[in-house]
Order: structure tokens, then C-alpha cells, then sequence
């Protein structure tokens, strides 16, 4: 829709541009009001038509028809704000347009994200793209203000907004350790305000559907377990084992020997206390290290993996499940527990193909919260896997589960919003606000998934140690 020189002259612009004051703000600003109701009678169509409201800067609201209540309300807080989300239209652009309070969502931001299919639709039409590129470009592009540098209690305040610089080889240990670290040292006080209270940072476990969170969250630690059908006094290995709550959980209701690596000084440092705290030391301990770095002849029984492959990258799946196999005691099991790439979500048509080349999505979740993080589908791991001598046993989708775990984080952090930002800033709450709302509605849509696959290691007999059935998973627990 516009040239790349374009948006790198509105950058400049927006640089240079100077504060003025809320008169002259109010005066030059009232011309666009046509256009930017123009802009979004195209992209959404009639406001009466809309689940949703928009909220001009001059306090003037659009949509729904009357005795409707808007799922959500999109406030434009500036006339250039589309013109700076749209020219060219991306993921990126939209999302750094919401970090930098172009615009603000109030309501449900998960139901909000679906907006930029709606876009995506409306600027592939070569009907509508020639009167939106008029309109756009009427639109002014130094109405930022200026904005100081915010002293504040937290690094990761500075880095929010700006590319993450990764050195080095992509997936080498020094690279990882700085790209995981990025995400994972926000804060364990962060995390606590809309974790639960065991610090589960991934997929909880839903059996009817209304369980609390800390309720499905034990229900997934004990799920794993069962799967693993650990036993007192094996040795458990936990592969990005977070706040340690799978270590802590597997010794003191299976009675294992876990141990947990992570690589994420801060993370382990809380690991460790809380593993004091539950008199758990003898049996418990976490290692600030690579899945690469142990010394020769260490073996486990078990091992597991829980929201940690994301990071592996599709070029070391081969180191990845080489090093669990070498790891893994004969017999044992090894089940990962990660997010994948569906099949039926990929574009079918040559103007799908490049309408995802230009809308990049996924870009914004790489470059804010998951720098080289990468999404393989499920028939390459297992033929990776299998590759590695490993025999495929069990495979479980959790996607639907996924998506209601994000929607209580999300709703635990909006809950905490003051506290949130007092700790990481605006910035970075509003960065983890979208990317948890819009993995929500990726999970609900079938565009990605949460896939359990359990690995077995056979004995020199060539026996896997399972049963015959998966009854007893299930022994015991709530009915579906």
C-alpha cells in the first residue's frame, strides 16, 4: 500500500514533531474526523453493523446500534493514529501503534484482536485499498507527542519498544540464554500478580471447564505425572522447569528425585526458596543451565518438557531429542509438552500468501516476547523424534485448554493493572496484555495448538514399561 521510504519519512517525521498544547491539539485535529470515519466505515462497514464502538479524541463514539452493548470499545487517541497502523498495513505496525497509546482497547481484548482479520480482508480488496490509501494519506503523521525518558524501577522498561539485540548464532547456548532471559527476568513479582498461586507458566488442565485456575493448574501437574507414571525414587529430569512448580508437585506427591533446569537466574533463585520452604531440599534441585550441558553418563528415568520447545528452534530439533534420548535411562519416558504450528491453518490461496507476507503475523510476539522463538508442525517433531529412537506412545491436544488459561491470565492481569505497571511500566503491561489476548484467540481458532506427545525409550527387550490402556490416567479423576 505504500513504500517502505514512506514509513521510514513518518518516523522522522514523528521525531521531530513538538508538543503543543490541548487548543491547538483540539483545532488541527477536527478536519480529520471525516476522514478517519471514512477509514473505518471501509475496514468495518456501517457503525449500527459493529459488535464493537470506536472513541474518537474529541470524545465522540461510534457503533453499536442502540440497546447493543459493545463487546469492546477501540479508542483513537489521535487523528495519524490508522494512518500509522495501516501505511503499509502489518502486525507490527498495529501492535506499536497500541504500545505507544496510538490507540487503547477497553473491554475484551481477546475479542479485539479478531479485528485484524476484518482489516486483513478489507485491504486485500483492490476495490477498497485505492479510496483507504486516499483517506490514510490525508491523515497527519506529527500529532506524537513527545515522549521523555521514564525513569523507572525496572531494565526491561528500556527494552520494551525497541528491538531485542541477539548476538550471535541463532539457537547457540549464549544466544538462547539471552533471548529466554529477555522474556523470563520481567520480574517474578510480575508474574505473580496473574499466575497462579503455584506459578504455572503454561497450559493448565481443564476437566469440566470451571475450575479456578489454581484448581486446573494442579490438574495439569497431576495429568503429566500420570502420563510419566512416575514412581517413588526415579530420578526425574524437568527441562525449563520455570518457578519449579512440576519439581515441587512430582516430589511431594510421587515421591521422585526431581530435578529442574532453567535458564533464568531469577526463576531458579525462586525455585530454590520455595523448594526450602516445603522441606523438599533432599529430593529437589534447580540448575541454571543449558538442556545441551550435562556431564557425560548423567541419566534419568523420567524427563519431561513443559512450554520449553518453543525455544529449540526447527534447526536443533535433532540436538534436541538426541540429547533427551542419551539422557533417558532405557525403559523411561520422556514426554514434551509444547506449542505447534497447525496444518489447517496454513494460507491455501496465492492472495492469502500475500496478504501473510505483508501483515508478518507472528512478528510482533517474536520481536516483544519471544525473540527466536519458532513453531514447528507435529508430523516433522515426531519424525525427529523418531529419528532419535524413540517410540512414539501417546499424543493429546490441549488447544481449547490453552485458550482458557490465557483468558484467566489475561483477566488476572487486567484485574492488577496498577500494580503491574508500577512495577514494569505501560509499555511492557500492555505488551503482555496483547500477546496473552491474541495467543488466546489463536488457540480458539485452531491457528495454533498445545500438544502433549509422550516418547518412550524401549528396554534391550524392546518393552516401553506402559500399560496396556490408558485407564489409569483417568482412575480416580473427575468425569469429562
Amino acid at each position: 500500500m505504500a513504500a517502505t521510504s514512506t514509513r521510514t519519512r513518518e518516523r522522522t517525521e514523528v521525531q521531530t514533531a513538538i508538543t503543543a498544547t490541548p487548543r491547538q491539539v483540539a483545532a488541527k485535529s477536527k478536519p480529520h474526523l471525516g476522514a478517519v470515519r471514512n477509514i473505518l466505515l471501509e475496514l468495518f462497514g456501517p457503525p449500527a453493523q459493529r459488535s464493537f464502538a470506536v472513541r474518537l479524541w474529541d470524545g465522540s463514539v461510534e457503533g453499536p446500534r442502540r440497546g447493543h452493548p459493545p463487546d469492546f470499545t477501540v479508542v483513537l487517541n489521535r487523528p495519524g493514529a490508522l494512518r500509522r497502523m495501516l501505511l503499509p498495513p502489518s502486525e507490527i505496525a498495529v501492535a506499536e501503534a497500541y504500545l505507544r497509546d496510538d490507540f487503547d482497547i477497553e473491554g475484551d481484548m481477546e475479542a479485539a484482536t479478531g479485528l485484524a482479520d476484518a482489516v486483513t480482508k478489507s485491504v486485500s480488496s483492490p476495490r477498497v485499498v485505492p479510496r483507504l490509501v486516499r483517506a490514510l494519506l490525508s491523515l497527519p503523521t506529527d500529532d506524537l507527542p513527545v515522549v521523555r525518558p521514564r525513569i523507572g524501577p525496572t531494565a526491561h522498561q528500556g527494552k520494551v519498544g525497541s528491538r531485542l539485540w541477539l548476538a550471535g548464532t541463532r539457537h547457540s547456548r549464549r544466544r538462547d540464554a539471552v533471548a529466554v532471559r529477555s522474556h523470563y527476568d520481567v520480574g517474578n513479582d510480575f508474574y505473580a500478580l496473574w499466575l497462579d498461586s503455584g506459578m504455572v507458566y503454561s497450559c493448565a488442565y481443564f476437566e469440566r471447564g470451571a475450575e479456578t485456575l489454581d484448581t486446573a493448574q494442579e490438574a495439569k501437574l497431576e495429568h503429566i505425572c500420570r502420563k510419566l507414571r512416575l514412581k517413588p525414587g526415579e530420578r526425574l529430569l524437568d527441562i525449563g522447569c520455570g518457578w519449579g512448580g512440576l519439581v515441587l508437585y512430582a516430589a511431594e506427591h510421587y515421591g521422585v528425585h526431581a530435578t529442574g533446569i532453567t535458564l533464568s537466574e531469577p526463576q531458579a533463585r525462586l525455585a530454590r526458596e520455595r523448594i526450602k520452604a516445603a522441606g523438599l531440599a533432599d529430593r529437589c534441585k534447580i540448575e541454571v543451565r543449558d538442556y545441551r550441558d550435562f556431564p557425560p553418563n548423567t541419566t534419568f528415568d523420567k524427563i519431561v518438557s513443559v512450554g520449553m520447545f518453543e525455544h529449540v528452534g526447527q534447526a536443533k530439533l535433532p540436538v534436541y531429542f538426541e540429547q533427551a534420548y542419551h539422557l533417558l535411562k532405557p525403559g523411561g519416558l520422556f514426554l514434551n509438552h509444547g506449542i505447534f504450528m497447525l496444518s489447517t491453518a496454513a494460507a491455501r490461496t496465492a492472495q492469502e500468501r500475500v496478504m501473510e507476507a505483508m501483515w508478518r503475523p507472528g512478528s510482533f510476539i517474536w520481536k516483544y516476547v519471544f525473540p527466536d522463538g519458532e513453531l514447528v508442525r507435529l508430523g516433522e517433531v515426531i519424525q525427529v523424534a523418531e529419528a532419535a529412537r524413540f517410540e512414539t506412545r501417546d499424543v493429546e491436544s490441549l488447544r481449547e485448554h490453552y485458550a482458557q488459561t490465557l483468558r484467566h491470565w489475561v483477566w488476572r492481569l487486567e484485574a492488577n493493572r496498577e500494580e503491574a505497571v508500577s512495577m514494569v511500566g505501560e509499555q511492557t503491561y500492555r505488551v503482555w496484555r496483547m500477546y496473552m489476548a491474541s495467543c488466546a484467540k489463536a488457540f480458539a481458532t485452531g491457528k495454533i495448538g498445545i500438544i502433549q506427545v509422550l516418547l518412550s525409550k524401549p528396554d534391550e527387550g524392546g518393552v516401553a514399561h506402559l500399560p496396556l490402556t490408558r485407564a489409569d490416567l483417568y482412575q480416580g479423576r473427575l468425569p469429562g
